[in-house]
């Protein structure tokens, strides 16, 4: 699986292995976001979902921190003044925002899960970016701040968006407001991690042993879990009742049920196909 990137990096845990690991790769910039990570980042989401060999993506940094933020070169570029009319400026800032949006986006619209394993620090854009994501787990030190006010600028990649289902709108309001630090424990009370791990190690492996769980599972049903889980949050109860009733009309039909059963009488581990 050789793809070249200037900003991540794509390994495989072992080999056979479902899971794969996407890390965010500029670890001399606290793997803070340059442009090119916006256009490299959902090409990497699509590359990984097309791929029957991939299960499950395990999103961390390399080095000493998960995400540092937007790089603020990238973010001087955006607004730099340039020749034309106001309009014109206003409209390009608008593109590149929406660019970066999507961006995140992609998280949610990739078919796998993805799961956060987030060490060091996790600030601004790297909030926006675990957020997206499906499980979110991190160490004790783990430092997070939706930093964006104190940088005079409105958090617009998703925090505002998503931050509030998952922490409650009161914390969220709280946390973007005051962009004060806080730490992987207090994420944790705040929901906004399932679980906290003493060291880097041991996220890695307990992150590890949580992903080999899910990858063991039908691939037909994790996804249609995924999807109609992301899709319930901007339907009604009889919406989203009826969303997965059309759903699952369709996956049933696939051999992983009638594979799924045969294990439970048989008393062995299914073998479900590649998606």
């Amino acid at each position: 699986m050789e793809e070249i990137y200037k900003t991540l990096k794509i390994k495989q845990q072992s080999p056979n292995s479902l899971v794969f690991h996407l890390l965010i790769n500029r670890p001399s910039r606290g793997n803070a976001l340059s442009l090119d990570f916006f256009t490299e980042f959902p090409a990497a989401l699509s590359f990984l979902d097309r791929n029957p060999d991939v299960g499950i993506i395990i999103l961390s940094g390399s080095g000493r921190h998960f995400c540092a933020g937007i790089d603020l070169q990238t973010l001087s570029g955006i607004i730099s003044e340039e020749t034309g009319d106001t309009g014109r400026k206003v409209e390009k800032v608008r593109r590149e925002i929406k660019l970066m949006q999507r961006a995140v986006t992609a998280i949610e619209e990739c078919r796998k899960p993805v799961i956060a394993a987030i060490h060091g620090a996790c600030i601004g854009a790297g909030i926006d970016i675990i957020t997206a994501c499906d499980l979110r787990y991190c160490t004790e030190n783990a430092l997070f701040s939706v930093k964006e006010v104190d940088l005079a600028i409105t958090a617009d990649f998703g925090t505002l968006q998503r931050l509030p289902a998952i922490v409650g709108f009161g914390n969220a309001m709280e946390l973007a407001l005051t962009a004060r630090r806080f730490s992987g424990l207090e994420a944790k009370v705040l929901g906004l991690v399932t679980r906290v791990f003493s060291s880097k190690e041991a996220l890695e492996e307990g992150v590890a042993e949580i992903a080999d769980c899910i990858a063991a599972k039908s691939p037909v049903a994790v996804i249609g879990t995924k999807r109609v889980l992301i899709q319930a949050r901007e339907l009604t109860l009889d919406q989203g009742l009826d969303y997965v009733a059309t759903w699952n009309s369709g996956t049933l039909l696939s051999d992983d049920l009638k594979e799924a059963t045969s294990a439970q009488l048989q008393k062995r581990k299914p073998l479900f196909a590649k998606l």
